[in-house]
């Protein structure tokens, strides 16, 4: 039997927003698996937050930045969060962020071995950063989108400074309308995709892990109904869940679209940029999402510390 640490009950509480007890039965009836226990949850109705794409355990920054044509997004983590203050960390961050736009490289070891704009590369760079501010940093992950005609955006959520935060996201339109127009929209949906959290753009672009997942619960929940009505139900669950995470088809939550969706409210703003819009794609990144940071009492530590 599995042990089922306090640890592993805040966790899940944390990720689900069910009660203490529920999610101590529930990692016990699962053997103390997570995604099984979050699953357990949402059969009985317990979750409250059961598409949480999982719990920030990891601290540094985020950040986006865009030019003409082009925008990417990095995240370089540290051990605590006391380094995102770090005015030598954001500038790392920041210069970083700066090559990858340049340079176009959105791998993260092709990228390493960038120049760096104080000289030698992003990786020797980070070397030394280690070295000066005295704490593990990984340049974990960046992304970029580029569009033929028309503009990228950014918003950072939790931003500590230019740029730099919390949460980073960027949105690409593609059109030939006005570039004003556009750039205004862009922004609006960057929001949107910060706090709405969207999978995809398209079904077909959802992993079929995911979605094999969601008829599983689906049929899971409604087991004992006949098999066309058990048919019916997941079909209708499946178009509900889609409307949750795809992009276009979620409730755009920005005040100036008046409840329409994004798609809508895409399409609406083609009057006034004078062209067709197609969003080209968002990335959005969230510092730390599915890294397991290690528990520990830091209070605990540093007495221990001075102490000696």
């Amino acid at each position: 039997m599995a042990t089922i640490t306090a640890a592993l009950v805040k966790e899940l509480r944390d990720s689900t927003g069910a009660g203490m007890m529920d999610c101590k039965t529930a990692l016990a009836e699962c053997s103390g698996e997570m995604e099984a226990a979050i699953d357990w949850l949402r059969k009985k109705g317990l979750s409250k937050a059961a598409k949480k794409a999982g719990r920030v355990a990891a601290e540094g920054l985020v950040a986006a930045l865009f030019g003409d044509k082009s925008g990417v997004v990095v995240e370089i983590n540290s051990e605590t969060d006391f380094v995102a203050r770090n005015e030598e960390f954001q500038k790392l961050v920041r210069n970083v962020s700066g090559v990858a736009l340049s340079s176009g490289k959105t791998d993260v070891e092709a990228l390493g071995k960038e120049a760096y704009p104080t000289g030698g590369s992003v990786s020797e760079a980070i070397t030394t950063a280690i070295a000066n501010i005295g704490e593990n940093l990984t340049l974990r992950r960046v992304g970029g989108l580029t569009v033929t005609d028309g503009v990228v955006s950014r918003y950072v959520h939790g931003q500590i400074s230019d740029g730099l935060g919390k949460i980073a996201v960027i949105v690409a339109l593609e059109s030939k309308g006005d570039k004003e127009v556009l750039a205004t929209l862009a922004r609006q949906l960057a929001m949107h995709v910060a706090s709405a959290n969207p999978l995809a753009m398209a079904a077909g672009e959802l992993d079929p892990a995911t979605v094999e997942r969601e008829k599983n619960l689906l049929a899971e929940k409604n087991a004992g109904k006949p098999a066309n009505v058990l048919e019916k139900i997941v079909e209708s669950g499946l178009k509900t869940y889609y409307k949750e995470v795809l992009l276009p088809d979620q409730v755009s939550n920005h005040p100036d679209h008046g409840g329409k969706t994004v798609a809508q409210a895409v399409k609406e703003t083609e009057g006034k940029a004078g062209a067709p819009i197609a969003i080209k794609g968002f990335l959005r990144y969230a510092l730390g999402e599915g890294i397991e940071k290690a528990s520990g009492d830091f209070a605990a530590e540093v007495a221990a510390a001075v102490k000696g």
